[in-house]
């Protein structure tokens, strides 16, 4: 069963004042018909940080018809109750993800490296509140996200502040040493935008909660960056119909259309929303709107750890060749240079400084 445990820690720093929401970076709020939650008692956002801001935690994903996620809903009246903000239950999200020009930060979590991180901005459409985050994992597992807040008009770019706050989190957690971070820092850009509506759900008995994400989109934001990325002989690059790939060159957003991610967030034990999952026939999936948006948009990149998802959830929907992506298998082309030194920037050498006190060295 695919699971992640995580021990979660959100540093908030001042919000920032902010203009409507339309303003933000040009995002627009996702359209869809939204979950039937009326039979769902209400919930406040105060009571759901009070009652279930979960320290350690199991977290599980799964990828689910819409139709099923409403019948997941309809299922949990009794159990469940929802996020109700001045009547709106369903919130619309803009995220922009930013990446080195080497796309370290998503090698590292395809190639399962312990040290990895992550660094977008998030913007809640229905406020205009932006918050830029910085997700990163140790060498003992632990994940930790802390955030900052952030002007909208800056959601698509790092701003000098910006790239201090990602070099000073990658430092402190350990990620890497302070220069590597500020390497690191210095060069991000945005490599991809989503944008996404989320209906959130307290379990209060099970000490539980799970939210559910429809009208997914992912947007590539750097056509070239294939062209920038080293790339083996030999890779896959016809994995897609014509008409997709076409899209996405083309910088169009493709949208993961019917269905929707839902992830559930427990102690130790599953909950009532994991259980009533597993009954229905579904089982956790491993999906990133960061990795899986990626290794979609760019099928160039290898993609080992979304393998089943792209070629089962994702195939029919997008038209993928699934045949192509099946010959490829558990042996799908690595990116073996894609850290190595890039003329724009030198190589960050993400992990620990090395320490120059050894044994017959002097420092």
């Amino acid at each position: 069963m695919m699971t992640t445990t995580t021990t979660s820690t959100t540093i908030s720093t001042a919000t920032v004042s902010t203009s409507p929401a339309a303003s933000s970076a040009g995002s627009q709020a996702p359209t869809s018909d939204p979950l039937n939650t009326g039979r769902l008692a209400p919930t406040s956002l105060a009571e759901l940080n009070g009652a279930a801001g979960l320290l350690t935690r199991v977290d599980r994903k799964y990828l689910v018809p819409l139709e099923r996620a409403q019948e997941l809903v309809g299922g949990l009246t009794s159990e469940a109750r929802v996020l109700d903000i001045d009547g709106r239950r369903r919130f619309s999200y803009a995220s922009t993800y930013f990446d080195t020009p080497g796309l370290e930060a998503f090698m590292l979590t395809a190639r399962k490296r312990r040290r990895r991180f992550k660094v977008r901005t998030r913007t809640y459409l229905d406020s205009g509140l932006c918050f830029l985050e910085v997700k990163t994992r140790g060498v003992r597992g632990t994940t930790v996200k802390r955030r900052m807040g952030y002007h909208p008009d800056d959601a698509s770019r790092l701003t000098g502040s910006g790239r201090a706050f990602v070099a000073a989190c990658l430092a402190s957690t350990g990620v890497t040493g302070p220069a590597a971070a500020r390497n690191v820092a210095a060069v991000l850009r945005p490599v991809l935008a989503t944008t996404y509506e989320r209906t959130t759900l307290h379990l209060p008995e099970a000490e539980a909660r799970a939210t559910i994400d429809t009208s997914l989109t992912w947007r590539r934001l750097t056509p070239a960056a294939r062209e920038r990325t080293a790339v083996v002989a030999g890779a896959p690059q016809a994995l897609r119909p014509a008409h997709l790939t076409a899209a996405i060159d083309g910088g169009e957003p493709v949208a993961v259309a019917g269905l929707a991610v839902v992830e559930t967030k427990n102690p130790a034990t599953p909950s009532p929303a994991d259980r009533a999952l597993w009954d229905a026939g579904h089982r956790p999936a491993r999906i990133s709107k960061y990795a899986t948006g990626m290794a979609l948009l760019h099928p160039e990149l290898p993609a080992n750890r979304w393998y089943r998802t792209l070629t089962h959830e994702l195939a029919d929907l997008f038209g993928t060749d699934r045949s192509s992506l099946e010959s490829i298998g558990a042996t799908s082309p690595t990116v073996s240079a894609a850290l190595a030194p890039h003329p724009d920037h030198p190589r960050s050498d993400i992990g620990p400084e090395k320490n120059p006190r050894r044994r017959g060295q002097k420092p």
